[in-house]
């Protein structure tokens, strides 16, 4: 018998990860960070499911956090097999967990003074920079369309996904009692208007389909009217004078966003003069992007081979780097007139906090949003529309203007999901829901089972199926 047990992004979007026994072998599907607030952060020090020590091999399917965030922990706890990953996941997964792990030490430092003060006992932090380090010693680059061993029983294969650079769905081929069963996931599936990276390949066959279900609800608006309302934004801060504030994702968006604004900037379309990347990770992101540059769409990349651009910074001649503290802190003296794109991306964290801190109050000033805001966290309360927010020890009324700009999102909508769904014509098989809040994948479910016909689930926390 083999089976699957479900450990994460059920019901919910993040905590990527799943368990695979066989006779012979167990291997994690991914092992991501539960994100949102205070209370869904607090299962991230949650005993794990399983003995990390008897885990044969982790296999990735990109680098955000929500999928690869607790290698380190998991590293720390006595696992030392393969971290199987694409080339660029491989690249990437080192910038943001030494990131993650600096975070960590940093607030579980500022925690400890206040437990100490209150006669508290201290916490550790969820994991360490030398942690981190001995998660990547594990790494193991598997490129794109091959098949590779993990053991006697298990075979895997990484297709592009689209989502973000590296990002892949994994394949898997199981055997057990005598015959082999196929095991797909599709990890999170990219959006087909994406910019810069190539649509999510199709799969024709399995017994079992894991797919993801973030919008599973919703499709996004077209990428066309997507970037004139971007533009439209831009043009109408101009007129009033006002910054415009980019929360972004340090790898993905951040990216799309720069060259976006170069094709604006080429065009004479772009009315600010001064752009700030104001993120040291989103600068490294953009590095590595560059390095793998192959994996761009081919209109794209012929596109900025025209301009003779060596590199997105370059493609976009207005664009400053902010690398250390005092860079960034010198942005907030301009009142007016400037593109600042800072992380995090939700607004929980990093340099774009202190930016809305000066900005927010501004009736003049824009806040733009290009990705998914998670509940509980303060980018999803401006979405819905809250008037105060708690900033830096301050209460901030919110007079900018809030756009939400749905069609950059590195996900696929509704009707993207159900094409890649129905790619699955050799075979019939059982789908399972992951990674969607529980009202998207109801949705979801209920499309999938009435146009294919498909029998859909959506698992619970800790539910085990047979494969």
């Amino acid at each position: 018998m083999a089976t699957l047990q479900f450990l994460g992004a059920t019901g919910q979007v993040t905590g990527s990860c799943y368990l695979i026994e066989t006779a012979h072998s167990r291997i994690l599907l991914e092992c991501g960070m539960f994100q949102g607030d205070a209370r869904t952060e607090g299962a991230n020090r949650n005993p794990f499911a399983f003995d990390p020590k008897g885990i044969d091999a982790v296999i990735l399917s990109h680098a955000h956090l929500d999928h690869s965030g607790l290698l380190p922990r998991l590293a720390r706890e006595g696992f030392h097999g393969p971290i199987y990953a694409t080339p660029a996941t491989h690249d990437l997964i080192a910038l943001l967990l030494k990131d993650a792990a600096h975070l960590e030490e940093r607030d579980t430092e500022w925690e400890n003074k206040v437990r100490r003060r209150a006669g508290r006992q201290t916490i550790e932090p969820l994991y360490t920079l030398a942690d981190v380090e001995s998660a990547l010693a594990l790494r193991e680059p598997v490129s794109y369309d091959i098949r590779h061993r993990v053991s006697a029983d298990i075979e895997f294969r990484f297709r592009d996904a689209g989502h973000i650079l590296g990002s892949a769905i994994v394949e898997l081929w199981i055997k057990r009692n005598g015959s082999t069963a196929k095991l797909v996931f599709s990890g999170d599936l990219g959006n087909k208007d994406s910019f810069l990276l190539r649509d999510p390949t199709y799969v024709d066959e399995a017994d079992i389909v894991l797919m993801e279900s973030t919008y599973g609800d919703r499709d996004h608006r077209p990428a066309g009217d997507t970037v004139e309302e971007f533009r439209l934004a831009l043009q109408a801060a101009a007129k009033t004078g006002g910054n415009v504030l980019i929360p972004a994702f340090a790898v993905g968006r951040t990216q799309e966003i720069l060259y976006l604004l170069g094709r604006f900037y080429q065009a004479g379309e772009l009315p600010q003069r001064a752009v700030f990347l104001d993120s040291p990770m989103a600068i490294a992101a953009t590095d590595i992007y560059h390095d793998h540059m192959t994996l761009f769409n081919r209109e794209e990349l012929a596109e900025l081979h025209r301009a003779d651009a060596a590199n997105l910074l370059a493609w976009l001649p207005v664009l400053r780097a902010s690398r250390t503290t005092e860079e960034s802190m010198a942005i907030n003296q301009i009142t007016g007139g400037a593109i600042i794109i800072a992380g995090s991306g939700m607004c929980n964290g990093g340099r774009i906090r202190h930016h809305l801190k000066y900005n927010l109050w501004r009736n003049e000033a824009h806040v733009i949003f290009v990705g998914f805001q998670a509940r509980g966290t303060p980018g999803r309360a401006l979405v819905d529309g809250a008037q105060k927010m708690h900033l830096m020890g301050s209460e901030i009324a919110v007079k900018a203007r809030i756009h939400t700009l749905g069609g950059f999102s590195a996900h696929a909508g509704q009707h993207q999901l159900l094409d890649w769904i129905r790619g699955f014509s050799t075979r019939r098989p059982r789908v399972y829901l992951v990674h969607g809040e529980p009202e998207k994948a109801e949705v979801l479910r209920d499309r999938i089972r009435g146009e294919t016909g498909l029998e859909s689930h959506i698992p619970a926390m800790g539910e085990r199926i047979e494969i």
